[in-house]
C-alpha cells in the first residue's frame, strides 16, 4: 500500500464543537496580536460544521463574551434571552407541582442566559475561525492517534471507500497523516481517541470514573398561542423512579419552536429501563403535552453527556497534546450546562499551547492544568462537586433537597467531597432481580417509535463499509448479556442499532450500524464492556440542521 499523504501544522484540533472552535479562534487571536504566523487546522468527522452537534441548549455567554466581546455586532446566533424559569416536580398519576423559585438551586436559575441552537452557534464559530485563517476540514474522521515514541504527533484520518470486509472498493481513498507540534483533542463526550489516550498515558490514575447521562432531544414547531419565547422549563421525578437520576427540559426558542428533551443518568440499575421510551412517556404528562398539542416534531437526536464533574477530571496534558472541553468532562452538572466551560477550557488550552510554541515547545504542557485550576471553570466545578454524588447516594428527592442547601445556603463549600467510585456499566443488576417495565405503544401524536425518530435525525452511513461498532468477543451478547441482563443494548440504544434476532440455530445480536446517531451510550453502558465505538467513514452519521 502506498505511503499516506501527510500535512503538517503548528497546532491540530480534533473536533469542531464549541471547545475546538473556541480554541482555534483564540490561537489565531494570540498569533495576530503577537504578529506571528500560525498554521492551525481543525478536523471534524461530521459532513459539515455543526452536523453532529446536539445540546439543550441554554447558553451562559460568559466564555463567548471573553472570546468575542463584540459577539452581538458579529451576528452571533444568540438572540433569545431567557425570560422566565419554571421547575416542576412531576409525580405519578400525571400530577405534579411547581417548585417555588426560592427553592430552586442557584445554578439552575437562568437569568442572563440565552436559548440557542448549539449547532448554529458552532457554524457561526466556524465562520469566525475561517475569517481568522484557521483551516477547517469537515468530513474527515480522526481514526487513530499518530505517535512518535511516547509523544503524540498528530492523527490519522480514516480511509474512505473500504467495503464491509475492509477491502478497498473502486472509490478507495487512503486516510491522511495530519501532523502537528501540539494536538488538542476536543471530540466531545467519550471521544474514541480520548479513550485511547487515557489508557495509554493512564490519565485517570488519580480521578473517579467518569459518569454519564444519555440526553435525548426533539425540536418541535408549536401553536403560536402556546408559545412563550424565552421560557425555560425543567422537570424532575416522573416517569423515573426516585432511585434513577434524570429529568426533562423544554425551552421556548424563537419562531414558535421548542427544544425539549430528557436526560437519564447511565448509572441506572434496572436493565429493563428504556431511556427512549421514558422520554416518549414523559411527553405525555399534561404539563408537557399541553405545549405540543397541534404541533409538529421536526428533528430528533441523542448524545451522551458527561456528568462526573470535578472528581472525574483526568490528567489533562500528555506528551504532545491535551484534552479539553467535554472530551475531559468539564460539564457542570448542577447547571446542566457545558458549552461555556467547553469554550473556556479550549481557550485556556490555546493560551497554553501558544505560550509553549514561543518557549521551546516543551513535550508536556504542564501549565494547562494550572491555568484551569486558576480559572472560573475550576471554581464552578468545585462548588458543584457534590451534585452528582448526592443524586447517586440520596436519590432524586433527597438529592434535590441536599443540592438546594449545598448551593443556596452553603455556596457549594461544605467541608467534604463525596465520590462515586462505581462505573456506570457496573451499576446494572440482573434482569431477574428487577421489575420489568411495560411501556405504552407510541400514539404517533406526541410519542413516537425509534425508526421514525432516527429518520428525523438525518442519519446516513455508507452501508458497504466496515462496521464501526466493534465487539471484542462476538459471543458475549448472547452468551452473557442476554441471560443475565436481557441484553440491555436493545433498550439503552436510542436508535435501534442493537437487536436480538431469533433464528432456527438460536438467538444472535444484529447490529444495524446504519442507524447509529453517534451517542456513544453502547460503549459506556454495556455491562461486559465488550463494545468499542469507533468512527465510521468521515461524513457519516446524523446531519442535525439546528439542534
Amino acid at each position: 500500500m502506498s505511503e499516506r499523504e501527510c500535512m503538517e501544522f503548528d497546532v491540530l484540533i480534533v473536533g469542531a464543537g464549541p471547545c475546538g472552535l473556541a480554541a482555534a479562534c483564540r490561537l489565531m487571536q494570540l498569533a495576530q496580536a503577537a504578529g506571528k504566523e500560525l498554521n492551525v487546522a481543525v478536523v471534524e468527522k461530521g459532513a459539515e460544521i455543526g452536523a453532529h452537534i446536539i445540546s439543550g441548549a441554554v447558553l451562559e455567554p460568559r466564555a463567548l463574551a471573553e472570546l468575542f466581546p463584540d459577539w452581538r455586532e458579529r451576528g452571533a446566533p444568540v438572540t433569545t434571552a431567557v425570560s422566565g424559569d419554571e421547575f416542576h416536580f412531576l409525580t405519578g398519576g400525571r400530577r405534579g407541582w411547581r417548585v417555588p423559585h426560592a427553592f430552586v438551586p442557584q445554578p439552575a436559575r437562568n437569568a442572563g442566559n440565552y436559548i440557542v441552537s448549539l449547532g448554529n452557534l458552532c457554524r457561526w464559530l466556524g465562520r469566525q475561525a475561517e475569517d481568522l485563517g484557521v483551516n477547517l476540514f469537515p468530513g474527515f474522521a480522526a481514526a487513530g492517534v499518530l505517535y512518535e515514541g511516547e509523544r503524540v504527533a498528530g492523527v490519522i484520518t480514516g480511509d474512505m471507500g473500504r467495503d464491509r470486509h475492509g477491502n478497498p472498493r473502486d472509490s478507495f481513498q487512503q486516510g491522511y497523516e495530519l501532523r502537528a507540534r501540539y494536538t488538542l483533542f476536543a471530540e466531545g463526550c467519550h471521544g474514541s481517541l480520548g479513550k485511547e489516550l487515557m489508557r495509554r498515558y493512564n490519565l485517570r490514575r488519580a480521578s473517579d470514573p467518569q459518569h454519564y447521562g444519555l440526553g435525548l432531544k426533539e425540536v418541535w414547531v408549536i401553536d403560536p398561542a402556546l408559545h412563550q419565547e424565552g421560557l425555560v422549563v425543567h422537570t424532575l421525578g416522573w416517569p423515573l423512579r426516585n432511585d434513577t437520576e434524570g429529568g426533562g427540559f423544554l425551552y421556548h426558542a424563537a419562531d414558535n419552536q421548542v427544544y425539549l428533551g430528557f436526560i437519564v443518568a447511565l448509572d441506572y440499575a434496572n436493565p429493563w429501563l428504556d431511556p427512549f421510551a421514558e422520554f416518549q412517556r414523559w411527553k405525555q404528562h399534561p404539563r408537557i403535552r399541553r405545549f405540543l398539542e397541534g404541533g409538529k416534531r421536526v428533528s430528533y437526536g441523542a448524545r451522551a453527556v458527561n456528568k462526573g464533574g470535578l472528581q472525574s477530571l483526568p490528567q489533562l496534558a500528555f506528551p504532545g497534546g491535551v484534552l479539553a472541553g467535554c472530551e475531559a468532562g468539564f460539564l457542570n452538572g448542577a447547571k446542566i450546562k457545558g458549552t461555556h466551560t467547553a469554550m473556556k477550557t479550549g481557550m485556556l488550552a490555546a493560551e497554553s499551547i501558544f505560550a509553549a510554541l514561543g518557549a521551546g515547545a516543551p513535550e508536556v504542557l504542564e501549565d494547562f492544568g494550572e491555568r484551569v485550576r486558576n480559572s472560573w471553570v475550576h471554581e464552578e466545578l468545585y462548588r458543584a462537586r457534590n451534585f452528582g454524588p448526592a443524586q447517586y447516594k440520596l436519590g432524586t428527592f433527597l438529592g434535590a433537597a441536599f443540592t438546594w442547601f449545598d448551593q443556596n445556603i452553603a455556596g457549594g463549600r461544605l467541608p467534604f467531597t463525596w465520590h462515586n467510585p462505581v462505573p456506570d456499566h457496573a451499576a446494572l443488576r440482573r434482569a431477574a432481580e428487577c421489575p420489568r417495565i411495560e411501556y405504552p405503544k407510541p400514539d404517533g401524536v406526541v410519542g413516537f417509535d425509534r425508526l421514525s425518530s432516527v429518520y428525523l435525525s438525518g442519519t446516513n452511513h455508507e452501508e458497504d463499509q466496515p462496521c464501526h461498532l466493534r465487539l471484542a468477543d462476538p459471543a458475549i451478547p448472547v452468551r452473557h448479556n442476554l441471560p443475565l441482563y436481557a441484553e440491555p443494548a436493545q433498550r439503552y440504544c436510542p436508535a435501534g442499532v442493537y437487536e436480538i434476532v431469533s433464528e432456527p440455530g438460536g438467538a444472535r445480536l444484529q447490529i444495524n450500524a446504519q442507524n447509529c446517531v453517534h451517542c456513544k451510550t453502547c460503549d459506556i453502558k454495556d455491562p461486559a464492556q465488550n463494545i468499542d465505538w469507533t468512527v465510521p467513514e468521515g461524513g457519516g452519521g446524523p446531519n442535525y440542521s439546528a439542534m
